[in-house]
C-alpha cells in the first residue's frame, strides 16, 4: 500500500509536469504539530471508545504545487500524520477471563474500571490532493490562502500504551473495588492487526505566506478527518480518527 501511495503521487506529479510550465511548479516541505483525537462513531458508543482526549504528535510532509493562475493551484502531498488519542484516570476495560470466573455463569460484567493512563498512538502515511486558492495583499509580499481536498491514508504504526497501578472497580464511579489488590497496567501492545490499514477522508488548511523572488515561507493551521471507522471488529466500539494541525514550511518555484 505504501508503494501504491508513492507511485500514485509520482504519477500525479509526472502528469502535471507534462501539462504545466516549469515556472508554475513549486516543491516544498512542511512540518509541525498534530493534535489528534478519536471520536466515537454514531450509534457505536460504549465505555471503551468514548472519553478520549487529544494527544500531541508530529505532522510533516513534502509536496508539489502546480499553479494554474494567480488564484488557483493544485497541491498533492505525501504527509506523515500522527493520529490517536488518550485517556487518563478512571476508565473501562474488558473484564479479563480469569476474573469472569469469579461470577456465576453469565453474570460477569462486560467491563471493569481502573485508574490508569492509556494512549492510542496511530501514525498514518497520507496522500492528500488539495485545491488551493490564494490572494495577494496588493503589492505586499504577503499572501493569504485556503486549501482543501480528499486524502487516502495508510496505517504504518499502531500501539496502545498503558501505564499505572490500580485496583479494579465494578462501577464507573470507582467506589466498589474487587478484592484482588492493585494491578499493574504497564504495557505497550501492537494493535495494528485490530485496525483497518486504509482510511479516506478530508483535509483543509488556512495559511499565510511570505513571498520571495523564487520561493516562499508559510504558516498554516487546519486539520484532517477520516470518514471510515478504524476498528475491524465491534467489540471495542467504532472510532473515527482526525487531527488539528499547525505547520510551517518552505517552498521554491522551479
Amino acid at each position: 500500500m505504501k508503494k501504491l501511495i508513492f507511485y500514485s503521487l509520482f504519477l500525479i506529479i509526472s502528469l502535471f509536469f507534462l501539462k504545466a510550465d516549469a515556472q508554475n511548479v513549486a516543491l516544498g516541505i512542511r512540518g509541525g504539530l498534530s493534535i489528534p483525537n478519536l471520536t466515537a462513531g454514531g450509534g457505536n458508543e460504549n465505555p471503551l471508545n468514548t472519553g478520549y482526549s487529544s494527544r500531541e504528535g508530529v505532522d510533516a510532509g513534502i509536496f508539489a504545487e502546480f499553479k494554474f493562475s494567480d488564484l488557483f493551484s493544485i497541491q498533492p502531498m505525501i504527509e506523515y500524520s500522527s493520529q490517536g488519542g488518550k485517556k487518563d484516570g478512571l476508565q473501562a476495560f474488558p473484564t479479563p477471563a480469569e476474573l469472569s470466573a469469579m461470577y456465576p455463569p453469565g453474570q460477569a460484567p462486560t467491563y471493569l474500571y481502573a485508574k490508569y493512563n492509556s494512549t492510542a498512538k496511530l501514525n498514518y502515511l497520507m496522500l492528500p490532493i488539495l485545491a488551493k486558492f490564494g490572494w495577494n495583499f496588493k503589492s505586499s509580499p504577503f499572501r493569504f490562502y485556503v486549501d482543501a481536498g480528499p486524502f487516502l491514508g495508510y496505517l504504518v504504526y499502531a500501539h496502545q500504551i498503558t501505564s499505572g497501578t490500580s485496583d479494579f472497580y465494578t462501577d464507573p464511579a470507582g467506589t466498589q473495588a474487587l478484592p484482588v489488590g492493585p494491578q499493574s497496567f504497564n504495557s505497550n501492545d501492537d494493535i495494528k492487526d485490530q485496525l483497518h490499514k486504509v482510511n479516506v477522508g478530508f483535509e483543509g488548511n488556512v495559511g499565510f505566506a511570505y513571498k520571495f523572488k523564487k520561493s516562499y515561507i508559510f504558516i498554516e493551521g487546519g486539520g484532517n478527518y477520516g470518514f471510515l471507522n478504524i476498528q475491524k471488529g465491534t467489540a471495542n466500539g467504532k472510532n473515527n480518527a482526525g487531527a488539528g494541525t499547525v505547520a510551517v514550511g518552505y517552498s521554491f518555484w522551479l
